[in-house]
């Protein structure tokens, strides 16, 4: 959501920050009480407690607390502290909600009379922002809408003293006015800057002292984070009064925070039976809605939503999170969990039912312990396959599980769950989404040609608004709905539409080929993509059966200019970057239409954004929107699902019925409603979640109402906001003359006790006419059709259309079946079609889950046992968990084989080529080269010679005569400079810890007595670190119980012990490079003294 209520402590702390609010007294003189809070430790840390008079009240977002009798005023100290006592953890109640008291302010007392007592208020619309002002504030300030004077201030307008003087403070006396003009101005600025929605100070007390903020009531846009987050520091944002704070909430709000998904969970009532696992923001509007209808308010246990496509892993915590919550108390009539939503656009159902399937599983026990049954309905990509996941876990574990899909109503299974409905038993599900686009003329699942379809206009396209003369650069296709700046076309999208898309989407825009294919369209809808973050290149799609080329460019201006035809942008940019790519998309008049996906983008942009729209005549739809559709011409993005969905609901031609819809999945589930009770869509919008959208319904009813194809309307309105009275308004004026069916969701609102935020950011009513109740009965009494609940949405859609029908307003037509669209592999190979051998296997590391796998292993638990270096090189090389003593001596070979100076060759060349002016992989690389037999690849040499001599009985004496005779090197004997008078340290400290750890140490031991006759004969001779490191390791990889002996001598002949050379002395090479470079070293030119230059025999004589 964005508006968010914030205390009175954090307001008032904004406000104080502020220095150019300079008239403002007591700043920061409050305290904060909870029931943590050392009373008697109070005035030691304050000590104006003890010189001031003082108020103390309550903090928690509880309204008109002075006539409720919640304001302790003109105390000291002591009577704060009795006062506290009387109300501190004491519950209450306001209005319906019951609640306690637990977070109080202390302040100064200002001594001030009544006439010194004044109203102000700001707060935001879609318009601009209004300030209301009142000479008489305080208690009993009254109806302060009809009382107060009031300034609008347009969007992107400044406020002056003079405008407040002259219409707000007609009322004040002359010497308070100058002070009071300036006070509001700078207000009204902290409120623009800080990005307030709402502000309210009651009483404002303004003495010869200066301004005094009494009580302070304010909603902040929390959307505007990324922008305020330095201004606002870290911000709480506290529940309504009557609701907690539950962990569990703050634990969702975390995950949501983290995801580019929407997870919401708002907890109602704990111990409730009824409990909702709901996907899309509207439909969880829709579901709550049910219950409550079906009298189920009392034992509703939250209220919840995912949506936008969370991944198996987000989605499995957010469902253990309900089912954790659900199994804590015990109903004695069972408990019920709804798994609901409408037809998702595009996100994976399987994937996401996944998550669910594996939380039941985990929560088996205690579920079956609840007795807990559980309904399920979706629909969408892949649905098929996540009904059955559901279906079989249910029946692996015993949990009572109902699965429905599209072709039962989206809340038939809340009437199932409550008792009031009977449970069906149907028939099993396709088993994949592929059935309509395998045989898509032929299959049974295929929808019948035998039913009926009505084309408008299926020879002439007279439902263009007439051509007007277009200015230079509007494309043809654009003509006949471009119109005067200002002005916006009634027809948004035709067959010839043309569209750039910004930010690489190619699932989306794949979706927006295919549909344009299953449309006949002559050519795609896609002409180009926006992408600033590459260079210009072209991408590659599907047209049908062919491959295309769509160009991406890295600026938009390129893109215009090089594709005039374009009229419609789809904006794919984040909450961050939408609002300047917006703004620069309206600078070129070719675009008509913009189309803006991205959720959380503050409303004070928003505003500005239509504010330019209205002037310039753009049609923005969003933001936070799926999009929209028009059957048979154009497609916004991922709106309509995939083409099973497309071809369910007969969106590859249009119907007679035209909706508009604030919600994106709601909107796929009315495609599916109306395609069920009518001859199917002529086109639909959802103008999206947030307060302000770029068009709002009643943009949208108009152009319906001027379209001829259009022959019935369809509103899906919802709480808050008052756009449906407009539509009211036409109605009763005669200015809309067709069929209007309407419902708003969100009934369940006013039966709640206390305020909850859904799911959309508009979607919460702050006065009685916002209401989904109140706006439902004047649509019904204006004469709109309006059903008495969701459920029967589509029986009134039926009958209106009969009607129609029979009256001869509607001509239902032949239906001409699609052309078939191959589905792309990735997608068949999700669906389980096809198989494919892999082109790598791989069974050390799996990424593709939340969290890193190494060989089975999370990498949180790799970090929790503390396995260090050698723990993970165990795993990733070994494929085992070795023994702590193993992973100790793998790292204390890395440390004793890191480095050996500059002179040995890989040094060497890593040295010149640094000083080469190389970069680093190239001057490691160089080094890592010269590894071989003669020099550090004696590891795997020594290991295999001296295993195989070992396992075929041969006496030390006997092999190192062998040796001889074969005129072979014994590998890892010898060193340059060790001896047997001069040991090596490395291998001293090596072969201390191996004997002292090492269950058995059989090689090593007849390396050690090879060792002794080499050195006989020349001490240099000796066991070097090489052979020693080699030899230790078949030790330990034959005696440590995790590796069979032919495992264990697999490792050996694939050359992993040359690795631990390798790994160790590339921390040498790196340290030599950077030593080079923090030297500054030049170009390496090798001495010529060091030098003999030979000439050959024949031609030195």
């Amino acid at each position: 959501m964005s508006a968010k209520a914030i205390s009175e402590q954090t307001g008032k702390k904004f406000l104080y920050n502020n220095t150019a609010l300079a008239a403002v007294q007591n700043r920061f003189r409050y305290i904060n009480v909870t029931p943590a809070t050392d009373l008697n430790l109070l005035a030691q840390e304050h000590p104006w407690l003890l010189t001031e008079r003082l108020v103390v009240k309550p903090d928690q977002l509880i309204k008109r607390r002075g006539k409720l009798g919640l304001v302790g005023i003109n105390l000291d100290l002591q009577g704060v502290k009795e006062w506290l006592k009387g109300h501190l953890m004491k519950e209450i109640t306001v209005g319906r909600a019951k609640g306690v008291l637990k977070n109080f302010l202390i302040e100064p007392f200002v001594p001030h009379t009544q006439d010194e007592e004044f109203y102000v208020c700001i707060y935001a619309t879609r318009e601009g922002d209004h300030v209301l002002f009142h000479h008489e504030g305080g208690v009993e300030v009254g109806d302060v809408d009809a009382k107060a004077l009031r300034l609008t201030v347009a969007v992107d307008d400044k406020l002056s003293d003079a405008q407040v003087k002259e219409q707000l403070l007609t009322h004040v006396p002359d010497d308070k006015k100058d002070v009071l003009a300036s006070f509001i101005v700078g207000l009204f600025n902290l409120y623009e800057d800080l990005y307030f929605t709402y502000l309210e100070i009651n009483p404002l007390v303004v003495t010869k002292d200066g301004v005094h903020v009494l009580d302070m009531a304010a909603k902040i846009d929390a959307t505007a984070d990324f922008i305020c987050k330095a201004k606002w520091g870290d911000v709480e944002f506290p529940p309504p009064f009557g609701r907690e704070a539950y962990p569990e909430e703050a634990y969702v709000a975390d995950l949501d925070a983290k995801s580019g998904a929407s997870l919401k969970l708002t907890l109602l009532n704990p111990q409730g039976r009824i409990w909702t696992m709901v996907a899309g923001g509207g439909a969880s509007v829709v579901y709550s809605d049910t219950i409550c209808d079906l009298g189920g308010v009392g034992e509703l246990a939250n209220y919840g939503e995912y949506s936008g496509a969370p991944s198996e892993q987000q989605t499995y915590d957010y469902a253990k999170t309900i089912l954790s919550l659900m199994t804590r108390e015990k109903h004695p009539d069972g408990k019920v969990l709804i798994i609901g939503g409408s037809i998702a656009n595009f996100t994976n159902v399987a994937a996401t039912f996944k998550g669910i399937v594996r939380a039941i599983k985990d929560y088996q026990g205690p579920l079956k312990e609840h007795e807990v049954s559980i309904f399920v309905r979706r629909g969408g990509p892949n649905y098929q396959e996540g009904l059955r996941v559901m279906g079989e876990v249910g029946k692996t574990t015993g949990i009572p599980i109902h699965v429905f899909g599209t072709e039962t109503h989206m809340t038939a299974i809340v009437g199932m769950a409550l008792g009031h409905r009977p449970i069906p038993n149907l028939p099993p599900v396709a088993v994949h989404t592929a059935n309509f686009l395998l045989n898509a003329n032929n299959s049974p699942m295929t929808p019948a040609s035998s039913r009926t379809a009505s084309f408008s206009e299926p020879k002439t396209t007279n439902d263009v608004t007439p051509p007007k003369k277009s200015k230079a650069g509007f494309p043809p296709e654009a003509q006949a709905s471009s119109v005067c700046s200002g002005a916006k076309a009634t027809t948004l999208f035709s067959s010839h539409t043309k569209a750039i898309v910004w930010g690489m989407q190619t699932r989306a825009v794949q979706g927006m080929l295919d549909f344009d294919y299953v449309c006949s369209r002559d050519q795609p809808s896609v002409a180009a993509i926006v992408y600033p973050f590459t260079g210009d290149h072209k991408q590659k799609f599907y047209w049908g059966h062919k491959e295309i080329l769509v160009p991406v460019y890295k600026n938009m201006a390129d893109a215009m200019k090089k594709h005039p035809e374009v009229d419609v942008m789809i904006s794919f940019a984040s909450l961050r970057s939408a609002y300047d790519s917006t703004l620069e998309a309206m600078q070129y008049p070719q675009v008509h239409t913009i189309a803006i996906i991205a959720e959380g983008i503050p409303e004070a942009q928003t505003r500005k954004l239509i504010k330019i729209a209205d002037e310039k005549g753009v049609t923005i739809i969003g933001p936070a929107t799926v999009g929209g559709i028009k059957p048979g011409c154009f497609k916004i993005g991922n709106t309509g699902g995939m083409l099973d969905n497309i071809l369910a609901s007969k969106l590859y031609r249009p119907g007679s019925v035209a909706y508009v819809s604030r919600s994106g999945g709601m909107s796929n589930e009315l495609n599916n409603i109306i395609s069920r009770s009518t001859d199917g869509v002529y086109e639909g919008v959802a103008i999206g979640g947030d307060r302000y959208p770029g068009t709002t319904f009643m943009d949208h009813v108009l152009r319906y109402q001027d379209t001829p194809g259009i022959k019935m309307i369809v509103v899906l309105g919802e709480i808050g906001g008052t756009d449906e009275y407009k539509i009211c308004q036409g109605i009763k004026d005669k200015v809309i003359t067709k069929p209007v069916v309407c419902w708003c969701i969100g009934t369940c609102a006013t039966m709640f006790a206390s305020e909850v935020q859904f799911g959309h950011a508009g979607a919460c009513a702050h006065q009685a006419s916002e209401t989904a109740v109140a706006k439902n009965q004047a649509l019904r009494d204006a004469g709109a059709y309006v059903p008495k609940s969701f459920d029967e949405l589509g029986d009134v859609i039926k009958s209106v259309y009969d009607d129609l029908v029979a009256q001869g307003t509607i001509v239902p037509a032949q239906e001409v079946p699609p052309p078939t669209v191959p589905m792309d592999y990735s997608w068949a190979r999700e669906l389980g079609l096809i198989r494919k051998p892999a082109s790598f296997m791989t069974s050390i590391c799996d990424e593709r889950g939340q969290e890193l796998i190494y060989a089975g292993m999370a990498i949180t638990e790799v970090f929790k046992e503390e396995m260090g270096i050698g723990g993970v090189l165990g795993l990733l090389w070994f494929q085992r968990r070795l023994p702590r003593y193993a992973c100790q001596f793998i790292e204390m070979c890395l440390m004793v084989t890191a480095d050996h100076g500059p002179a040995v060759s890989g040094a060497h060349n890593t040295i010149v080529c640094a000083r080469a002016g190389k970069d680093l992989i190239s001057s490691l690389t160089s080094g890592l080269l010269t590894i071989g037999d003669r020099f550090g690849g004696a590891l795997d040499a020594a290991a295999k010679q001296f295993s195989k001599a070992f396992d075929s009985g041969m006496l030390p004496m006997e092999f190192v005569n062998k040796m001889k005779k074969d005129g072979k090197l014994i590998m890892g004997i010898g060193h340059r400079v060790k001896s047997i008078n001069n040991p090596d340290m490395r291998v001293q400290i090596l072969k201390d810890f191996v004997k002292q750890h090492f269950p058995s140490t059989q090689l090593l031991d007849y390396a050690l007595e090879v060792e002794k006759i080499t050195t006989s004969k020349k001490p240099n001779l000796i066991l070097n670190v090489d052979g020693f490191i080699g030899v230790s390791f078949v030790d330990l990889l034959r005696t440590c119980g995790g590796f069979t002996r032919d495992e264990a001598d697999e490792f050996v002949e694939i050359g992993a012990l040359n690795g631990i050379f390798v790994l160790g002395r590339s921390m040498g090479f790196i340290g030599h490079y950077l030593d080079q470079k923090r030297l500054k070293q030049g170009l390496y030119r090798h001495p010529w003294d060091d030098i003999s230059y030979v000439l050959p025999e024949h031609m030195s004589m």
